[in-house]
């Protein structure tokens, strides 16, 4: 139990960085139409389901249309 009390001070803030970036990610595939590959769908369903950075990421770097 100390030691998950002791990395809580990073862990914290991660988790927040992590919800934020998926909700950011979230808002931006329901208020946009076009994407490079794929459908709305198909980048939910990536974006969910890869949350822990990995999805958002891979949608702004290869799903998103300028």
């Amino acid at each position: 139990m100390d030691n998950v009390m002791e990395f809580l001070p990073f862990l914290i803030p991660l988790a927040i960085a992590q919800f934020a970036l998926l909700g950011y990610t979230l808002y931006h595939i329901l208020t946009h139409s076009n994407y490079k590959r794929g459908n709305r769908t198909l980048w939910l369903v990536i974006a969910i389901i890869g949350m822990e950075f990995i999805g958002p990421i891979l949608y702004f770097l290869i799903g998103r249309e300028e």
